[in-house]
C-alpha cells in the first residue's frame, strides 16, 4: 500500500521539478580528487580556528604568569595597611590571603575566557 502524500506528490509535479530531479540523479562529474582536497582545505581552516584561541590564552598566560603574582603579592600587602578591626578572618587564614587573591584572579580570568569562547 502506497501513501497518499507520495501520490500527490508525485501528481504535483511539473516540468521544472522533473527536470531538477534528473539533473540531481545523474553520476557526479569526476573531478581527479579537487573536491576533496577543497573540503581538506575548509576543514583544516576550522580546525585551525577552532585552536588559535586556546593556544593564544595559554601563551599569554604563560607570558603573564609573573606580573599576576607579583600583583597578588601587592594585593597581599596591602591589607597589612587595612585596620585590624576590617581584618576578622582568624589569624591562620591571613597568610593564605596571597593564595585566595589568585584563585579569585584565576576564576574571573576563566569566566572571562568562557565568556570570550561563547562569542
Amino acid at each position: 500500500m502506497t501513501s497518499k502524500i507520495i501520490n500527490m506528490a508525485e501528481r504535483l509535479k511539473d516540468n521544472e521539478d522533473r527536470l531538477l530531479e534528473s539533473m540531481f540523479a545523474s553520476d557526479s562529474i569526476a573531478d581527479d580528487g579537487f573536491s576533496a582536497m577543497i573540503e581538506k582545505k575548509v576543514r583544516r581552516r576550522l580546525w585551525l580556528r577552532r585552536m588559535i584561541l586556546p593556544v593564544a590564552t595559554l601563551i599569554g598566560a604563560l607570558v603573564s604568569y609573573k606580573p599576576i603574582a607579583g600583583l597578588v603579592t601587592a594585593v597581599a600587602s596591602l591589607t597589612s595597611m587595612l585596620p585590624q578591626e576590617l581584618l576578622s578572618a582568624p589569624q591562620e587564614l591571613v597568610p593564605q590571603l596571597p593564595l585566595i587573591v589568585l584563585g579569585g584572579m584565576l576564576l574571573a580570568t576563566c569566566l572571562v575566557g568562557l565568556r570570550a569562547l561563547e562569542d
